[in-house]
């Protein structure tokens, strides 16, 4: 009930100022109450005092939990809306949004419309990103945009931001009820992460490149926003399989009912993490003997067995296991890419390994590379990344309890797959994609490495959207995909 004049708070907590605070946000709140009601005729119930954010409103960092939030809502069916609005930096033609099964996670669907003067495909196009990445790398410019692409070959094509990247929000309960909170999320940390952060960043960059140890010195301000960000994420606290068991079947669910396939079938496609993913879906759906849903699928980059490669994402095995020890929850991919970016393309090129990590040289334009680097990355759990590092141990990739190997049950597969490599992908080398496509039956894959000794060569992301994957990547994709649209 709204607080009265001669009323304590009812925490019971509060010294008088704090009481005075809490009743005039009481009255505050009654007031536009009333106002809501006489606009629309229907009564709305008072809000309730809101508590400020103290002690017991939380649980410890420190000891291995995560703040309060709302129970969480079993949901049969997603709900979902389309946003009249869309925010600039969405560039597709529609912007949905949907609740992720079992969370209090919105996920974001970007929504690229079928080209009016090309046939209609029978089936629509699913569009997975990578670890740490939201839709923008799909659609960069015009000239660069793989979804404007296959939009307009006939696909009707969507992309999911998957919980935590992009326009995908999450409803925190804290102080005055329930607010979304997009990209980082905003609740007040117990502990300060800087100089464990720190001892992080300097002791396992240095094992990836003596180059990498200036880090600290080479950009302080960049470093202390950082610090800043981490001090305030909470909720980061899902791995791979909340992906595969919440986000991704929403999605899907919600495709079917837009575009309505006949079959019941959709395309998919996915990049890095997201090519996990999909072998991660079929391969659940193959050991329960069940439909994946999925008409074929195409993965650029993508492998459930990194031990055979020389893979540069073996750095995520010095980071992972300090982060699990010092409770760190999430790092920050997004800000740490984009303060290095500038080391990496000015003199004196301190940090220019890292460039080679995305991009071959000549293969994307400097201002489509920026905006990937600026706007494309972001922060990553903790936990996601402990469980990716599975994918270094003998027989590859499993599920959070151990005991489930991903790439095993791939020979029961039923569903064509095409696998795409690039030959200077120093994330994905050749030989891991080949590690995993030996485990789908040969009649039903098809396996490519784009790049020749004289060029143009393919680091990760041009796959996507490097110049000449329009004229290289791309077509192969359709062929694959158009002789499955039956």
């Amino acid at each position: 009930l709204p607080a009265t004049t001669n009323q304590r708070c009812h925490h019971g907590a509060c010294k008088p100022a704090a009481a005075r605070s809490c009743h005039h946000r009481a009255r505050r709140a009654e007031k536009g109450r009333k106002k809501k009601m006489d606009a629309s005729g229907i009564h709305c119930p008072p809000a309730p005092l809101a508590l400020p954010l103290n002690i017991s409103s939380r649980r410890s960092v420190a000891s291995g939990t995560a703040f309060s939030s709302p129970p969480r809502r079993t949901k049969l069916m997603a709900e979902t809306s389309k946003v009249d609005k869309k925010p600039e930096i969405c560039t597709a033609d529609e912007l949905h949004r949907i609740d992720a099964y079992n969370s209090d996670w919105k996920l974001a669907l970007w929504r690229y419309l079928h080209s009016p003067s090309t046939m209609t495909r029978k089936h629509p196009l699913f569009l997975l990103s990578g670890v740490a990445t939201n839709a923008v790398g799909y659609d960069l410019c015009p000239k660069s945009s793989f979804a404007r692409f296959m939009s307009g070959q006939g696909f009707d094509t969507w992309v999911l931001e998957l919980r935590g990247s992009g326009l995908s929000t999450f409803r925190v309960g804290i102080g005055e009820g329930i607010k979304c909170v997009c990209g980082f999320l905003i609740v007040l940390s117990t502990w300060n992460l800087s100089q464990k952060l720190l001892d992080v960043i300097e002791g396992s960059q240095q094992f990836v490149s003596p180059n990498v140890g200036l880090f600290q010195g080479l950009f302080p301000s960049e470093l202390e926003d950082v610090i800043k960000q981490l001090d305030m994420v909470s909720k980061y606290d899902w791995d791979l399989d909340h992906h595969l068991e919440e986000d991704l079947p929403s999605a899907v669910e919600y495709i079917r009912t837009q575009s309505k396939p006949n079959d019941g079938q959709i395309f998919a496609i996915g990049h890095s993490m997201g090519g996990i993913l999909l072998y991660a879906m079929l391969s659940r759906s193959c050991s329960q003997g069940r439909d994946s849903g999925l008409t074929s699928i195409v993965t650029l980059g993508s492998t459930l067995d990194y031990t055979p490669s020389n893979s540069s994402l073996k750095f995520l095995l010095p980071v992972a296991d300090p982060a699990r020890a010092l409770n760190i929850p999430a790092i920050p991919v997004g800000t740490l890419i984009a303060a290095a970016y500038h080391f990496s393309s000015s003199p004196p090129y301190v940090l220019s390994w890292l460039k080679a990590q995305v991009t071959a040289q000549g293969m994307l334009h400097p201002q489509a590379l920026t905006k990937l680097v600026s706007n494309s990355f972001c922060t990553v759990p903790a936990k996601l990344l402990l469980q990716l590092t599975t994918a270094f141990q003998q027989g590859g990739l499993t599920d959070r309890s151990g005991n489930f190997l991903y790439k095993q049950h791939l020979k029961k597969s039923k569903v064509p797959v095409l696998a795409i490599a690039g030959d200077q992908d120093f994330i994905c080398p050749p030989t891991a994609v080949y590690e995993t496509v030996k485990s789908i039956p040969e009649h039903l894959v098809m396996y490519k490495v784009f790049g020749e000794p004289g060029g143009p060569h393919y680091g990760h992301y041009d796959l996507v959207g490097g110049r000449w994957a329009y004229h290289e990547v791309y077509p192969c994709i359709i062929d694959f995909l158009s002789r499955h649209d039956v």
